[in-house]
């Protein structure tokens, strides 16, 4: 019986041998995965950083951007007012064109208000 237990003892050597080195692999294998996770989000961090730089506009060009919509709305909107008074006034034929200026005026306000709300309104 003795050649028996030999054998068996080495088919218990190395059931032990390998079920001792499957789980070192599978945790070498989950601490890779563990990694390339830690890294992944790494990644995705850096990339929403970079999104948020390409997107934020300064407060200085923001105002800038402000005064470019204001000068013509308010170019226009003396305009409109002049064009009422020659027409209400002095009875000049320019009733259209008052209407003209009246509806870009309001249209380039409603824009003005919008970006103002939207960049300076804190909400």
């Amino acid at each position: 019986m003795q050649p028996f237990s030999r054998i068996k003892g080495l088919f218990l050597a190395a059931a032990l041998l390998l079920s001792a080195a499957m789980p070192v692999t599978a945790a070498a294998q989950d601490q890779q995965n563990d990694s390339s996770r830690v890294m992944q989000s790494f990644e995705q961090q850096e990339k929403a950083a970079q999104q948020k730089r390409l997107s934020v506009v300064s407060d200085k060009q923001k105002q800038r951007v402000m005064f470019y919509l204001g000068v013509p709305l308010l170019f226009i909107l003396l305009t409109t007012a002049g064009l009422g008074i020659a027409m209400a006034v002095f009875g000049k034929p320019v009733f259209v064109l008052h209407m003209v200026f009246a509806g870009l005026s309001i249209s380039l306000a409603l824009v003005h208000v919008v970006v103002g709300l939207v960049w300076f309104y804190p909400f």
